[in-house]
This record gives C-alpha cells, structure tokens and sequence, in this order.
C-alpha cells in the first residue's frame, strides 16, 4: 500500500460509525457519501475545490447526466480499473441504466477486499466489497498527491 493510500484509508476509517445524513460532511455528525469523500479531501488536502451545490436523493437521475463522474473528473485522475490499490475513491452505479451516484473508498485488495462508505441506514461502515458492489464499480479515482 502506497503511503498515501495508507492515509487515507486510515483517516476513512476514523469517520466509521459517522451517521448518514443527506447532504452532510461532518465526521462523528453526519454525512453521506459525497459527505465522506469531501470530508477526507478537506483533512488531506485542504479546502474542497469546488461549491458543492444542494442535491436531493435522486439527483441528476431525471436528467440522466452524470455529474458526480464528471466532478470526480475534474479534481481526481482516472484510474485503470486492474490497479485496484487501497485508497482508490470508487464510483458505484446501483442500478443498470440508472446514473452512478455513490462513492466509496477501496480499504483493502484482495481476497478480503472491502471498501469504506456512507450508507442510508447505516452511516460510515467497512463492507465487503462483494461480487455484487465489485459489479457495480464503473470507475476509480485517485486524490492528487496536493492542490495547486
């Protein structure tokens, strides 16, 4: 593991046991998952790069646009999805045809792969990162190293 993704995953598993709450970024408060990546950019790397603007629960799905991709584009370098390395932010889609909305960051590779996020009904946990949710992954982030 890469120093960096050591961080990281280390700071993600302090927020474990954060309440979800929709729109929030406050470790041991409430967040959701944007919340937890925004909170992580924030301790890691400073002030987050861009106003995040209100969203509800459905956000972008009317429209179908992708704007949580296109975001993570903007301040994240894409990375090749067989480079799987601890502390890759990870974008799910959660349903076919449906835009991808959820974000997570991959704790551990491997046979115990699991990944940490904030979830409706359960706030910040440590899941395994199942067949199912590994379907689901439709692209890897990486923070930069710092903000210019």
């Amino acid at each position: 593991m890469s120093a960096a993704g050591e961080g990281l995953v280390q700071a993600a598993r302090e927020w474990i046991g954060t309440p979800y709450v929709h729109q929030a970024a406050t470790k041991g408060a409430g967040c959701d998952c944007l919340g937890l990546i925004r909170g992580l950019w924030r301790e890691l790397l400073g002030a987050e790069p861009e106003a995040v603007p209100p969203y509800s629960m459905d956000w972008s799905e009317p429209q179908g646009e992708e704007r949580l991709w296109a975001a993570a584009l903007r301040h994240m370098a894409v990375k090749d999805s067989g480079d799987a390395a601890p502390g890759d932010v990870l974008l799910f889609r959660m349903r076919q045809g449906a835009v991808a909305k959820h974000l997570g960051l991959q704790a551990r590779v491997g046979a115990s792969a699991s990944f940490i996020h904030a979830y409706a009904r359960h706030g910040v946990v440590e899941s395994p990162l199942s067949p199912p949710w590994q379907r689901r992954i439709v692209a890897r982030f990486v923070f930069p190293k710092e903000v210019s």
